[in-house]
């Protein structure tokens, strides 16, 4: 996973036909996405149910492109080693989920994956300045965590802004999480951020029997971001 700044879009599998992982996958990546998003959610840390290791696991060999997890669970390190021996790429933590989010990184790390800190919007930017050194992604939920199709929260365009300013030339990605669309889009990668995840905003109207629909919706949303 060679670092640039590039507009990468990354569609949330949460979005897509539960009963059809595999063919979904294939979709959106021959329809030119970048990543592969995976909302894990435990029923506890956030109010819905989804994924786990084995799901993982399962819909691995499908992804020719970068597996992207992002786990919104409480407690995280118990179930690090299990993501990572699914093969996965990114794992990424809530720094809300727990007392010891540098421990959590550290153990992100020592598998070899790439790390990542995901902020709700109520979590200010400064929280993720300790840890600056140990994370290679910052998710910026501009959704409250738990559901898809949710409406975009502005007010964090500028906690993006201040994110951007504060990771400097360092390696470090800033992904967007939450109201993905042709119209949100140039707002984020403005303020600085690169990683775009998008679950209704690259989903809806397609399937895999009408895949260019996806490949439409993604067209439109880089097209929207690196215009900005």
């Amino acid at each position: 996973m060679p670092f640039d700044r590039k507009i990468k879009i990354a569609p949330s599998i949460l979005s897509a036909d539960f009963a059809n992982f595999g063919q979904e996958i294939r979709a959106i990546e021959d329809q030119g996405c970048d990543w592969v998003h995976v909302d894990v959610m435990d029923g506890h840390f956030v109010p819905n149910l989804t994924f786990g290791p084995a799901m993982c696991k399962a819909i691995r060999p499908h992804i020719r492109t970068v597996m992207d997890v992002h786990l919104m669970i409480a407690p995280v390190d118990p179930y690090i080693d299990a993501f990572a021996e699914a093969g996965v790429d990114i794992i990424t933590a809530h720094v809300e989920a727990g007392p010891h989010i540098h421990r959590t990184l550290q153990a992100i790390r020592a598998t070899g994956k790439k790390a990542g800190l995901a902020i709700n919007p109520g979590t200010p930017a400064d929280a993720v300045a300790p840890v600056m050194d140990l994370i290679d992604l910052v998710c910026v939920m501009t959704v409250n965590p738990g559901f898809g199709g949710q409406k975009f929260i502005h007010s964090q365009i500028d906690k993006i802004r201040s994110l951007r300013a504060m990771i400097g030339d360092r390696p470090i990605h800033i992904e967007i999480d939450g109201g993905i669309t042709p119209e949100t889009a140039p707002l984020v990668a403005a303020a600085g951020a690169d990683v775009l995840v998008a679950g209704s905003g690259v989903f809806s109207g397609g399937s895999v029997a009408k895949p260019e629909v996806y490949g439409q919706n993604i067209a439109a949303i880089r097209k929207a971001a690196e215009a900005a």
